[in-house]
């Protein structure tokens, strides 16, 4: 084969008439994808290379919590790029890696007590699933029979292998299929499209009952479940009736199940408090984070796994009990810092005490959506909102998916300056924790008017 077959020479203007551009987007048809290029941003607002400025309505994908360029949060990064910017911590660590573990110690519920780095949210998970399994093989009374997990359904735990068997969101999940394992599949926990038969006053129990009785079938081979706590995110803001986590937390010690909460999304402040299990006095054995730990600056997560479960792995190195994972980012110096930064700054600010007043407002700018007919549910907790849209509210029957109403109502959103995503027909509105009342009454305006637009006028 001769060089120049080998290496054909690119045709450019084929190239970018099939892709738009060189960067292959996730969860983005390429071939319909038009650009929206970011040059620059500064506290809540985006700038666009053409020089357009919109609102950043959903965080930059639920992360940034202060808004951008805060003058802390740059601070720290530039002192510790002086110092040193990576080193493994394959055996060893950076000075500023072991104060953000120290801290997050400090702030996460109960006795939480070892931190595990990795570089994002589906690393996270996919941590979790293997310290739980290797957790059964090593402890003291091992139960090597437990391999298996319960996840809800309608599960979003990541992309990774691991953490994409757990899911169970069909156009996200289905075609892996054969590279994944099956988890035990429990129910979902919706408090609007509820069961035959169950009422919002009986949910909760409902939900629970549902639960035990696959522990009741399955604990002997079940290592943990794993779930979203309060509200599950990429399923369309699904919203747990209240009660149901701190049951499954009992569920789970009662049939020695290990429960994992996935708080990637729901953490550093989304749900009104610091971490969503505080709402109902829950300590995971194993809880995960990602997204706002850094304040959406830098690629960072941590799996943070309570004492019983650190000590299993504790044993002579020859006896091979170590901890049999790793990343090579993972406690990156870098993010370590922006993390502190981030952590300190929820305090000096006080952010969660004004989070309350917050979450009121954000949701009185949606009141009037209620007369809109095609308004089906406005869910979520905190400062996390999804917006419901459906064809017939008294039935709840959806729109046809190929009408991508959802779709059609952020990109009028973001036409009139507040960049928001879809998750199917549920718009999702999470603006950072640091909006000012003006920029939250902006963005409700916005929201409305795009909602109406679309629904109203066809």
């Amino acid at each position: 084969m001769s060089p120049q077959t080998a290496y054909p020479e690119k045709n450019v203007s084929r190239f970018d008439t099939l892709t738009g551009s060189a960067h292959w987007q996730g969860f983005t048809q390429m071939s319909e994808y038009e650009k929206l290029v970011i040059a620059e941003a500064e506290g809540c607002w985006l700038t666009t290379t053409s020089g357009d400025r919109v609102f950043d309505g959903v965080s930059s994908l639920w992360c940034n919590v202060h808004g951008h360029r805060h003058p802390k949060i740059n601070a720290a990064i530039e002192e510790q790029l002086h110092r040193v910017a990576h080193i493994t911590t394959l055996g060893m660590s950076a000075d500023v890696t072991e104060k953000l573990a120290e801290k997050i110690v400090e702030i996460t519920p109960g006795d939480l007590g070892h931190v595990f780095f990795s570089s994002d949210g589906s690393s996270s998970v996919e941590a979790a699933l293997k310290m739980a399994l290797q957790y059964w093989h090593q402890r003291q009374h091992p139960r090597p029979n437990k391999t298996q997990y319960l996840a809800l359904s309608l599960a979003y735990h990541g992309d990774t292998t691991g953490a994409v068997s757990l899911g169970g969101i069909k156009y996200f999940h289905q075609l892996f299929a054969p590279i994944v394992f099956r988890p035990i599949r429990g129910p979902l926990p919706c408090s609007y499209r509820l069961p035959p038969g169950v009422t919002p006053e009986t949910a909760c129990d409902a939900y629970a009952d549902e639960v035990e009785q696959l522990l009741k079938r399955h604990h002997e081979t079940i290592a943990a479940v794993v779930m979203e706590p309060l509200v599950q995110g990429a399923a369309g803001m699904i919203t747990h009736p209240h009660g149901f986590l701190s049951r499954v937390r009992k569920l789970c010690d009662d049939y020695d199940v290990l429960l994992i909460c996935d708080e990637v999304a729901t953490g550093f402040g989304r749900t009104g408090k610091l971490f969503a299990c505080e709402h109902e006095s829950v300590t995971p054995d194993i809880l995960c984070l990602g997204k706002g730990l850094t304040g959406g600056y830098l690629p960072m997560a941590a799996t943070v796994a309570r004492p019983h479960l650190f000590e299993a792995f504790l044993a002579k190195t020859s006896e091979s009990k170590q901890f049999f994972h790793g990343h090579t980012f993972g406690g990156n110096p870098l993010a370590a810092a922006a993390a502190i930064a981030s952590i300190d700054l929820f305090e000096e600010t006080n952010l969660i005490h004004a989070l309350a007043a917050k979450t009121q407002q954000l949701r009185g700018e949606f009141t009037n959506l209620h007369q809109n007919q095609h308004v089906g549910d406005i869910r979520g907790r905190g400062m996390m909102v999804g917006i419901e849209l459906v064809q017939d509210r008294d039935k709840k029957t959806p729109f046809d998916a190929a009408e991508l109403v959802g779709a059609r109502v952020c990109k009028r959103a973001t036409d009139l300056g507040v960049w928001i995503r879809p998750l199917g027909d549920v718009v999702i509105v999470m603006p950072p924790l640091a909006a000012t009342d003006e920029e939250l009454e902006h963005v409700g305006k916005i929201v409305c008017q795009a909602i109406a637009d679309v629904t109203e006028k066809g």
